[in-house]
């Protein structure tokens, strides 16, 4: 016999298309479904809300649309109690467990409605405390070790389907207004995140940057320096290449091996950053290097100076690497995740690989701007699951030019 729940969902359903997917979704995973009631709003500014009724050939299988359903915003009518089960194996989540969207959750137990804390995509439920001091948080499957409590199936969880707001934008022609367009006006655009950047400031949270060489690659690495001394880095993510070559610039004056005051490549400028790698490892690490004066310029000379945080994360490409980097990448995701409390703006630029999974560290409530010149970047982020992230598509070095222009008027110009 079918099994059936009922769910409900309110919001901008129709024009954001989302009751559109959550059939396309139920459809696909090979259940049915019965829209029992449907409010449309009126006005732009209303919400819309539906009652809908979702049939399965089994439990298991109505659980897992259910569960599909819940990163919309779906939700039980009847949620009942969160179900929780033991982990029996270290690294290894029990069979039904519930996977997490970035969107804020709650779950229940012991009959009242918990937050889940750092709500991050693709993780686990982990229980901890008892009675009245019960805590809920998500956690990597990596990371779960036996004897862990963790929420499984549909039951007892709630998920508001809320992301960061994002900014009136005058639309300056109907042509002009997808989301990732190099056409926009540009100079508005950085306007906007100037703002929001002081904002974030005048509120008492951080601004975290996420930056690829490219950075360092074009010449913009003096404006990122104005934004750190300027108290708008709190904390940087990163590979081994953005600190290799910023650190190659600051002893050598080049990046890859041209001269950025000249614009070519230096005699023996091939060898220059696995030089600058060996000068930092023989210092010990960056923040040595930087007391020792072997670094004495750049963006991570300016963040060693002003005390600000940064965490490097490598992969099977690196040259060295620099003794800061960690070569184990879930160690990796342990430090990014530990800097990412009190993150009130994320800002991502020229670098695809650890845009996308700072993203998938986020809560979907901390607004998101990502910056390359391949829309293809842009586009990505937010098809991982960053659906807050606004892009835009422009050259680094010019952007964090006018980005410096608007928060550091006064800075010296190179």
């Amino acid at each position: 016999m079918p099994h059936s729940e009922t769910v409900e969902i309110k919001g901008h359903l129709l024009d954001s298309g989302v009751l559109s997917r959550c059939f396309t979704d139920v459809r696909a995973l090979g259940g049915d479904f019965v829209v029992d009631r449907l409010d449309v709003g009126k006005d732009s500014g209303d919400e819309s809300y539906a009652r809908i009724t979702v049939t399965g050939d089994a439990d298991e299988h109505l659980a897992s649309i259910l569960m599909r359903l819940n990163a919309y915003g779906v939700n039980l009518i009847h949620p009942g109690e969160a179900v929780t089960r033991t982990v029996d194996a270290d690294g290894v989540f029990p069979p039904d467990f519930y996977s997490t969207t970035n969107l804020e959750t709650q779950v229940r137990l012991g009959g009242r409605w918990v937050d889940v804390e750092h709500p991050e995509m693709d993780c686990g439920l982990l229980v901890t405390g008892e009675g009245g001091g019960l805590r809920v948080r998500t956690i990597a499957v990596s990371d779960t070790k036996v004897g862990d409590r963790i929420v499984c199936g549909p039951q007892g969880v709630r998920v508001t389907q809320k992301v960061a707001e994002q900014p009136d934008e005058d639309q300056v022609f109907e042509f002009m207004n997808s989301d990732v367009s190099s056409e926009k006006p540009q100079a508005l655009l950085v306007r906007q995140i100037a703002q929001e950047m002081r904002d974030t400031k005048a509120a008492g949270k951080r601004i975290l940057w996420v930056a690829g060489p490219a950075v360092v690659h074009t010449g913009a690495a003096p404006a990122m320096v104005a934004l750190v001394n300027a108290g708008y880095v709190d904390v940087l993510f990163g590979g081994n290449a953005i600190a290799t070559h910023d650190i190659e610039s600051s002893i050598y004056g080049t990046s890859l091996g041209v001269d950025l005051s000249k614009g070519r490549g230096v005699e023996h400028g091939h060898e220059h950053h696995i030089r600058a790698i060996n000068a930092v490892r023989r210092a010990g690490s960056i923040a040595d290097a930087v007391k020792q004066g072997v670094v004495t310029s750049g963006v991570m000379h300016a963040l060693v100076e002003n005390g600000k945080d940064f965490v490097l994360v490598g992969s099977v490409r690196d040259d060295g690497p620099l003794p800061d980097v960690y070569t184990d990448v879930l160690a990796g995701q342990r430090a990014m995740r530990a800097q990412l409390e009190g993150v009130g703006f994320a800002i991502m630029v020229a670098t695809m690989l650890h845009s996308v999974a700072t993203g998938n560290l986020l809560p979907a409530s901390v607004p998101l701007v990502c910056v390359d010149i391949n829309p293809a970047t842009v586009v990505k982020l937010a098809d991982r699951g960053s659906a807050q992230a606004r892009g835009i598509v422009t050259d680094i070095g010019l952007f964090l030019e006018q980005l410096a222009n608007e928060l550091v008027p006064d800075r010296p110009k190179p």
